[in-house]
């Protein structure tokens, strides 16, 4: 199969399909788009005009889960549980994590402090949940293997990667309220498909992303570079 990845730099779904693509061993090829400037062809075949699409021997997927859904019928090693019931219970924490990326593009468009503290305690109280489904040795969400649902989880530690080295900080519990979280992000943290899932560049281009909006999160960020400036 001739395989490629239509992307955005920043998209946490394309994350996860290129997470997928790279844990299959495949080749593949990514294209990078502008979601404020989107060509043409790209409307034509992304229906809902969003990242990621992957072309399968130019014929297109759109929507990530139907993409990693694709790869694993199609490649080895699986990425989901052999069992039926497990595989339905992987798919429903897929799309908690989902509702988790959601949470995070509520908190950085979040107009005031109120809004933003808001967001982040309702993450923090969602991966309060997570803590309760993880395996308890893991290293991963279910055991030793890797499997979508770390896919889905590994490019949202990422967000909270770049948040935290511009001095926000909370969106998970305390270790010991949350050790298995703590535990599991570290393990996603070295695994080298997440590395390679965004480019070198991807902290710096979401600071500019946060720091180009009109809304508390810029305004904390402009207010932390000129004290830093000053110091």
């Amino acid at each position: 199969m001739q395989l490629t990845l239509i992307s955005h730099t920043l998209c946490p779904y394309v994350q996860r399909a290129a997470i997928a693509l790279m844990e299959k061993g495949v080749a593949f090829e990514r294209r990078d788009i502008d979601l404020a400037n989107k060509p043409a062809w790209f409307l034509a075949i992304s229906p809902l005009g969003k990242t990621p699409v992957l072309l399968v021997d130019g014929q297109p997927i759109f929507e990530s889960a139907a993409i990693c859904e694709y790869l694993d019928d199609t490649l080895l090693p699986r990425l989901h549980p052999a069992d039926a019931l497990q595989r339905a219970q992987h798919r429903g924490w897929m799309e908690f994590g989902s509702s988790v990326v959601d949470d995070i593009a509520a908190f950085y468009n979040a107009a005031d402090a109120g809004a933003l503290e808001a967001r982040r305690q309702a993450i923090a109280g969602k991966f309060l949940q997570v803590e309760q489904a993880l395996h308890p040795s893991g290293p991963y969400f279910s055991g030793a293997a890797f499997t979508l649902v770390d896919a889905v989880f590994g490019p949202v530690f990422r967000y909270f990667d770049v948040l935290e080295g511009l001095g926000e900080s909370g969106f998970l519990p305390d270790p010991d309220r949350a050790p298995r979280v703590h535990a599991w992000r570290a393990a996603l943290a070295q695994r080298p498909s997440m590395q390679r899932a965004v480019s070198p560049h991807y902290a710096r281009e979401l600071e500019a992303f946060l720091r180009r909006r009109d809304t508390e999160i810029s305004h904390r960020l402009a207010d932390h570079s000129t004290a830093t400036a000053h110091a």
